[in-house]
């Protein structure tokens, strides 16, 4: 039986600057100019404050791990089991994502708050996806 093909994101207007980012291997994610506090994922206002002086910035990419499950059986697409993670970025906001480069992901293997960094993963052409591995 063949794998169905892997669901890809698509950029819309207000993720269009993130994708871009992707494609250049840079995490770019938004800033209130306001309260300062970074955020993810992109939208025209502060999810903190509701302000909309909001600009882009290049993250370093670095963070730690809040949290994550291992999914032993999901997306037919997919190769279980593989872990879906809540990385905190250094700069302060969160993204979802995958965590790669562990064999055989267990809790042992994946201790919260272990140092992440991101690894781009350029699926084609058109997207590139943030993925981290620990450090």
């Amino acid at each position: 039986m063949q794998k169905p093909p892997r669901p890809l994101p698509e950029a819309t207007p207000e993720t269009k600057e993130f994708w871009d980012g992707m494609k250049r291997h840079e995490l770019r994610i938004q800033r209130c100019e306001d309260c300062s506090q970074h955020y993810f994922y992109p939208r025209p206002f502060c999810p903190i404050c509701h302000s909309r002086n909001v600009e882009w910035r290049t993250a370093s990419g670095k963070g730690k791990l809040h949290t994550y499950v291992i999914a032993h059986r999901g997306h037919p697409a997919f190769d279980a089991p593989y872990v879906i993670a809540m990385v905190e970025l250094d700069e302060g906001a969160k993204m979802m994502t995958n965590i790669v480069g562990v064999t055989d992901p267990t809790p042992d293997r994946l201790p919260v708050d272990a140092p992440v960094e991101i690894v781009y993963e350029d699926v084609n052409d058109q997207v590139t996806l943030p993925k981290f591995k620990l450090v």
